[in-house]
């Protein structure tokens, strides 16, 4: 019984030494990195016009208020269900509104105005200006957000290619470095990255005229309007190996 015992504790302190080697041994290789940054500037075709288009109405009561905005509503969305435009409600609300009176010097209820808000987009701005015509002149109609911008179809294929270069871009500059130091770089071991997107957008007021406004346009030989691409801006943030 005594041996057992003896033998036990032999075989705890075998495990204890061996804990103690390979602790020290995996402190001795602890991995080297170096982090660096990439970039990559690109553009993409705008393919894409929208406007939104605003119902503002304003009556003594909410209930009146609303239903003089959402009949309004309903005819526009009837009209633009049978174009070859996309449509989207991005603003719905109801509220009392006010003005101040400079003579009174106070505050004094106008009553509820109601806004209805939808974007319109289409593949053309030829069919852009069709629904602005349609609705030119409307009593409480407005304009806002008149763009040219690129789908979404459009940029992945393109920001993705653009996060390769990126990418790439981290590595070159990863092995520069290493190589001022005699070393050689590895695997990445993370790598994070940000994208940013500009479309240039321009409030309009009133129904104006497409070609009138459109932002950063300009204009070719025949009146067509020439807008600049989208710009994409990726960068990265990669840590590397050490071999």
């Amino acid at each position: 019984m005594r041996k057992a015992f003896i033998w036990g504790g032999s075989v705890i302190g075998a495990a204890a030494v061996l804990a103690l080697v390979f602790g020290t041994l995996e402190r001795n290789h602890t991995v080297r990195t170096i982090s660096v940054t990439g970039e990559c500037l690109t553009t993409a075709p705008k393919d894409k016009t929208a406007i939104t288009l605003r119902v503002s109405t304003l009556a003594d009561t909410a209930v009146e208020s609303m239903r003089l905005a959402t009949n309004k509503m309903a005819d526009i969305t009837d009209y633009l269900k049978t174009q070859p435009v996309e449509m989207q409600t991005t603003q719905f609300n109801s509220y009392e509104k006010t003005e101040w009176n400079r003579e009174a010097q106070k505050s004094e209820t106008l009553g509820i105005e109601t806004t209805i808000a939808v974007e319109v987009s289409a593949k053309s701005i030829a069919e852009i200006e069709t629904v602005l015509g349609k609705f030119a002149g409307d009593a409480n109609v407005f304009t806002e957000n008149l763009r040219m911008y690129s789908s979404p179809e459009v940029l992945k294929p393109i920001t993705e290619e653009c996060l390769a270069v990126a990418t790439e871009n981290a590595r070159e500059r990863a092995d520069a470095l290493a190589k001022g130091d005699k070393v050689k770089t590895g695997k990445i071991l993370s790598l994070s990255y940000g994208t940013t997107v500009s479309d240039n957008v321009r409030p309009t007021n009133g129904l104006l005229r497409t070609k009138m406004v459109m932002a950063e346009s300009t204009f070719d030989a025949a009146g067509s309007i020439v807008a600049k691409d989208t710009e994409v801006a990726v960068s990265v943030s990669a840590v590397f190996e050490i071999k």
